[in-house]
């Protein structure tokens, strides 16, 4: 995990036409095995591309192995939770979700319901059992770069609704796919390939 203070403003829905703060829910057709089935929670998003965590594959490393790994000391009984595929890029830096309201040294606001830290000290608060209210971590993330993911709504791989945070922390993983669609009224598992986003 990088230690940088990171200092990036709130993301707003549908700001200028961007997808921060949305969720992309892959279509049934969407083959590609990083992504299918998935639901993307896109943290920032502008005319240089974006970048976002899959909040719904698990990994087969857990918490407490994560822990270990790091040499952190642990003194939680939180340690059975798997560490989810945040994406296929840089696969061995780590993200940790949750809700806000503590500080952490590079935490990245990315609506009023829901954050992103980057920073070592919330995994050793969390091992310690100190750490940040439903919060769950993810190794490596999903980007895109200039146009591209534009170029993919456009090809209707996939659908987009703004994020719900009950959907990051309330619902289970293998939920999440079907509860984020029916976040716009569809119930993909019916859905055939041909429809466009929401």
């Amino acid at each position: 995990m990088s230690r940088e203070q990171t200092n990036k403003p709130t993301a707003e829905a549908d700001r200028d036409g961007y997808l921060a703060n949305h969720f992309l829910i892959a279509m049934p057709s969407l083959e590609d095995p990083n992504f299918s089935r998935s639901v993307t929670w896109i943290c920032e998003h502008n005319s240089d591309g974006a970048m976002g965590i899959v909040i719904n594959r698990a990994s087969d490393v857990s918490v407490g192995e994560l822990y270990q790994h790091l040499e952190l000391p642990i003194s939680t009984r939180d340690i059975e939770s798997p560490v989810l595929i945040g994406g296929p890029v840089q696969t061995d830096r780590g993200f940790v979700i949750h809700r806000p309201g503590s500080v952490w040294i590079s935490t990245w606001p990315v609506s009023p319901a829901a954050s992103l830290t980057t920073s070592k000290d919330v995994l050793q608060a969390m091992a310690q059992g100190l750490g940040p209210a439903d919060a769950f971590i993810a190794l490596g993330y999903a980007g895109w770069g200039a146009g591209q993911l534009e170029q993919e709504l456009l090809d209707n791989a996939w659908l987009t609704v703004a994020a719900d945070a009950r959907v990051i922390f309330d619902v289970p993983l293998e939920q999440r796919w079907n509860e984020a669609a029916k976040l716009i009224g569809i119930d993909i598992s019916r859905l055939s390939g041909v429809a466009g986003h929401g």
